[in-house]
């Protein structure tokens, strides 16, 4: 599956295509509004790019994962947020521009996090024999995740209409492109599926729930609104896995390291639709209680 040309070119080209659909949701006032709301930034983007990937490396720890698996669940916490945070946040009523301002933010940091993060896990957990993250690959992860990211902005400050009609054409190939990797990657390792799974089901599964805790519990305790928790929580929770997959598969050429990132990408819908539906009940069963004493 590896050495096909689906894998080695095929897919870095739809994770291209995919940042550029990305790209032309982003203009410059994406970036501008940090200075409107600067603490929610800087909440958000400290979890994701500081706190998520030291809780990843504990639950590798503690859980003593074989090191591809341990490489692919420190890769998963460097991806960025996805686009489907905003999708998320906009169901559960969250502030859908902060999530906008984030993604944005953390396409450009993705470009230099990722590969941090991902060569000190490959050094740390002495995977150097079967991975290596070296210059050239560096510059790989670059290419695919940030240049399509700045033509897809140049594209949109040119035409405004192309961009909105190319807006749900992308999504939907982002979605078909994510489903058919995971599923992939997940057949391609079909004879050790039951034991990684069992393995990394349940570190990916508390990883979830502990990024959409932290988002919404850093938020709340920095005394930001309901709304902007609910933005950090779906941000921080909900990671752009084509982009982990593409760099497991394309770049470091293993099925092992994407296993985290295909069961993560499964995962994290249930466990964001849960917690999405119980912080916004939790909060109209509040605004109910508040209310009867004013009907008396």
């Amino acid at each position: 599956m590896n050495d096909s040309a689906l894998i080695t070119t095929g897919l870095p080209i739809a994770l291209a295509i995919i940042m550029f659909g990305l790209g032309l949701s982003l203009t410059t006032d994406d970036f501008r509004r940090v200075t409107r709301t600067p603490k929610a930034v800087v909440v958000a983007l400290v979890l994701q790019v500081l706190v998520l990937p030291l809780v990843a490396f504990g639950l590798v720890k503690v859980f003593d994962l074989d090191p591809l698996l341990a490489v692919g669940v420190m890769l998963l916490a460097a991806s960025p947020g996805g686009t489907t945070a905003n999708l998320f946040s906009h169901l559960f009523r969250g502030d859908v521009a902060l999530n906008i301002t984030l993604t944005a933010i953390n396409s450009v940091l993705a470009a230099i996090t990722i590969p941090v993060i991902t060569n000190l896990a490959i050094d740390h957990f002495d995977a150097q024999g079967d991975l290596g993250l070296q210059l050239g690959k560096v510059v790989q992860v670059i290419a695919v995740v940030l240049i399509p990211v700045g033509i897809g902005m140049a594209v949109r400050r040119r035409s405004a209409d192309f961009a909105a009609r190319s807006d749900r054409p992308v999504r939907i190939f982002s979605i078909a492109v994510l489903v058919i990797v995971s599923v992939g990657a997940l057949l391609g390792e079909r004879e050790n599926l039951a034991d990684y799974t069992q393995q990394v089901g349940l570190v990916t599964g508390i990883f979830c729930l502990a990024s959409l805790t932290l988002g919404y519990a850093g938020a709340r305790l920095l005394r930001l609104d309901k709304r902007q928790a609910i933005a950090s929580s779906m941000e921080v929770g909900i990671h752009n896995t084509t982009v982990a997959l593409t760099i497991a598969l394309s770049v470091l050429d293993s099925t092992e390291v994407a296993i985290p990132s295909a069961v993560y990408s499964i995962l994290m819908y249930v466990l964001a639709t849960a917690f999405g539906y119980l912080v916004t009940r939790r909060h109209s069963d509040a605004e109910r209680h508040l209310d009867q004493p004013l009907r008396r």
